[in-house]
């Protein structure tokens, strides 16, 4: 490494550090600690290029464990949000502050203090100063969704700078800047980037995911009365969306294989000539960059897949598997019979073979658990070389199509040619029928509808199919949190996740072959030594099934009288709109008087 690339990497290092104390010389005002100042570090391309380069922040595969804060997932981690919910008192901003860290944002202001001092051409320079506000937009944007209202700083500061006493800047003053800084970024970033980094394209994904964020949270949280400016942020979101489709450049990945595309995206060794994918974060243990998650994604650790997400799915015709009779009283293997191919290549399914067993694979059941697997973000290999160097799809052209589905219907201006030119792609590459706005519009799904009871108007019922969709789509992507909070349903999460259903005490199949693999049996009686065998010889798996909170293997919701398996029992309570946003830590109100709580915090 040469003396540059350590001198960028202390910058760097030393401002993802920086958090604000009660000494505020170390709040974003500190100098670089190298003996290298400004004008002799800024000075050429590659000067530049190490330092934005050493800004590199990506999603990387620890995405697929994102959900545990959403209802596609029961968790048994401490998850804040959960925490909150279910706190006998009153969370506070002593005991639910958010990630109040500037550190990051005063390593890209120093830059864009400094950028300017290189003796390049301008659309050089200005490649990376896009680089640097496209970052900045990013930082912002995740203060903004924990906070609404904050601190805007558009430059370093030192301690005797008066806007270290300013309180909050309005949301709309900080997301036109956030805009302003995209739009920058859009129109200066160079469209060939080295692999792995952002280009333009993955700054007009970026634009768009931001401006559909602050759209639909302008749409439904009547809180900010800000719904009569959701439209502007919907013209983003068809723009650049637009601009990506129409490069050409992507396509949904598919070689003909219904049952196999989708989930390759998520288990390849090498994405870099996908076209699906917009941005990559590569990994290749022989490279010493590997990144292995099977002990976290598994489903008996910490996370495991709802039923409420099992039953988002559609049935492989196209039709609603809420539709049909008795849908919540199915088994395990009733359950993904005919439906989406999706759902096979994000769960683990009946006949599942897990390597290196010869053997299909049982479900273990686990108290607290779903009874589930994830199989999205699972390498199915014994091959440590295998199982680190999955790379890792970033942004995917999949995004794209939904974000400007969902812009177009939030307008109104939604035709069944933008269906067939977004959403229908995603569903023609796992061969399911096309999405018909028209039929969606007639006949809306009485389940999302009473999941999402404040969308209103003629696209009603398509909306609630887009955002089917999404949640099918980016299944364990870290992506439906965000959406419920954008969507104003934050009483969503109030459901305790459930499991699988078992009628009661008995043999059930798990494989699918008709030839039961475990026995339920009630709590108290003793697991024999000499277990019941099934047909092909093999001893059943037992567990004692009883009520949450005592001794048996396997929670029911009736005990040994079935139903669903039980994860949790203690009430959930969202308190709207309190619970949408985060309180500014009580250390940081004392040093700066100034900040103030919003939506209740104390």
């Amino acid at each position: 490494m040469n003396v540059k690339s350590k001198i960028i990497l202390g910058i760097i290092s030393g401002g993802f550090i920086l958090t604000m104390t009660a000494c505020q010389k170390d709040f974003l005002d500190r100098f670089p600690q190298t003996s290298i100042t400004p004008e002799v570090f800024f000075n050429t391309e590659e000067d530049l290029s190490l330092y934005i380069n050493g800004m590199l922040s990506m999603n990387d595969r620890w995405t697929y464990v994102g959900d545990q804060s959403s209802d596609n997932a029961a968790t048994t981690a401490a998850v804040t949000l959960k925490t909150m919910m279910t706190s006998k008192t009153e969370p506070t901003s002593e005991t639910a502050g958010g990630d109040w860290s500037w550190g990051r944002l005063r390593t890209i202001n120093y830059f864009l203090e400094n950028y300017q001092r290189a003796n390049l051409a301008a659309d050089v320079k200005n490649h990376y100063a896009g680089l640097a506000r496209y970052y900045r937009a990013i930082f912002y944007h995740g203060m903004v969704k924990q906070y609404s209202d904050v601190p805007w700083y558009s430059k370093t500061l030192t301690p005797s700078d008066e806007a270290l006493r300013d309180g909050q800047s309005p949301r709309t003053l900080v997301v036109d800047s956030i805009m302003a800084d995209l739009d920058f970024a859009a129109k200066n970033v160079k469209e060939q980037v080295a692999l792995g980094t952002p280009g333009r394209d993955a700054v007009l994904l970026m634009q768009a995911k931001i401006a559909l964020h602050e759209g639909t949270y302008r749409l439904y949280h009547g809180e900010l009365n800000l719904d009569k400016t959701a439209k502007n942020y919907f013209d983003i979101v068809e723009k650049a969306t637009s601009q990506i489709i129409a490069t050409n450049k992507y396509s949904i990945y598919s070689t003909g294989k219904p049952n196999e595309d989708y989930a390759a995206l998520f288990e390849s060794q090498d994405l870099s000539q996908n076209k699906e994918v917009i941005l990559l974060n590569a990994f290749d243990q022989n490279k010493n960059r590997g990144q292995a998650l099977n002990g976290y994604v598994f489903g008996d650790y910490e996370q495991s897949p709802s039923r409420d997400l099992i039953q988002t799915y559609l049935m492989k015709d196209g039709s609603r598997y809420t539709d049909i009779p008795n849908y919540d009283k199915k088994l395990y293997v009733q359950e993904f019979e005919n439906r989406d191919p999706r759902l096979m290549q994000t769960l683990v399914y009946p006949q599942w073979l897990r390597q290196p067993d010869k053997s299909n694979y049982v479900q273990k059941l686990n108290k607290n658990f779903s009874g589930y697997h994830q199989l999205k973000g699972y390498v199915n290999s014994s091959d440590q070389i295998i199982m680190n160097g999955v790379d890792f799809p970033v942004h995917r052209y999949a995004e794209v199509l939904l974000m400007y589905a969902e812009a177009k219907a939030e307008l109104g201006t939604l035709t069944q040619a933008d269906l067939d030119k977004s959403i229908n792609l995603l569903r023609r590459r796992v061969g399911m029928p096309d999405l018909k706005m028209d039929v969606a519009n007639a006949n809306p799904d009485p389940k999302l509808a009473a999941d999402y009871p404040n969308v209103k108007g003629a696209f009603r019922g398509v909306i609630f199919e887009i955002r089917r969709e999404r949640r099918v789509e980016f299944a364990f992507e870290n992506s439906r949190f965000d959406d419920l909070m954008r969507w104003n349903v934050g009483k969503l999460l109030e459901r305790i996740p459930e499991g699988m259903y078992f009628p009661g005490v008995g043999n059930y199949d798990m494989t699918g072959d008709g030839v039961a693999d475990i026995k339920l049996i009630p709590e108290g009686q003793t697991i024999p030594t000499d277990r019941e065998k099934n047909s092909l010889g093999v001893p059943l798996v037992y567990y004692t099934i009883g009520n949450f909170g005592g001794n048996a293997g396997v929670y029911l919701k009736n005990g040994v009288n079935g139903g669903t398996m039980v994860t949790d029992v203690n009430v959930r309570r969202f308190v709207e709109p309190m619970y949408y946003y985060r309180p500014v830590p009580a250390k940081q109100i004392i040093l700066n008087p100034n900040l103030k709580q919003v939506f209740g915090w104390k």
